[in-house]
């Protein structure tokens, strides 16, 4: 008989890059961009308002479309952390990135890296919103917490972000 861990069969990938984005900043503009130009070169990218079945819930339709990618780009704008919807895609993003299932890339569109891991800015009126309203300040933790993770790995500024796509070339998906 095989160990445990011989027998185990690999994760089943539906998509090889799951995009997080705030839709009202960048849906029709860089993230629009940056779907098409890696489908035109076969990789197959998960964007919410394309591959939702309809009729489902969209929390779980979305989290696991996460779990099912092997990369995850996470495009940090101005108005990211103002949406309790991308904080909780992002919270699960920085979860399955640390159980080493995802590999993930940030894109600061219109944000430096350092708005982002101090939450300065339009980030940190977000998240005075957030306190005021949110009874579960765990829940506002949880969020500054993946916000910082994601800010301290090294990703694109809006300048560089088109090497984006010939990166994902590269690596054969």
């Amino acid at each position: 008989m095989l160990p445990s861990s011989a027998s185990s069969t690999p994760k089943i990938r539906a998509h090889d890059v799951f995009l997080s984005f705030r839709g009202e900043d960048t849906r029709n503009s860089f993230t629009d961009h940056l779907y098409h130009a890696l489908n035109q070169r076969g990789i197959d990218t998960f964007r919410d308002d394309e591959k939702l079945k309809r009729g489902t819930f969209i929390g779980p339709e979305l989290l696991k479309a996460i779990e099912e990618s092997s990369f995850a780009v996470v495009i940090l704008s101005k108005e990211y952390a103002s949406s309790t919807w991308c904080l909780d895609e992002l919270a699960h993003i920085v979860e399955c990135m640390k159980k080493r299932e995802l590999q993930v890339f940030p894109v600061f569109y219109h944000v430096k890296p350092s708005e982002v891991r101090n939450q300065t800015g339009s980030l940190s009126q977000a998240f005075a919103k957030h306190e005021e309203k949110t009874v579960l300040l765990g829940e506002v933790g949880k969020w500054r917490k993946a916000l910082t993770e994601i800010a301290i790995i090294s990703g694109w500024v809006l300048d560089k972000a088109r090497y984006l796509v010939n990166f994902f070339d590269c690596l054969k998906l």
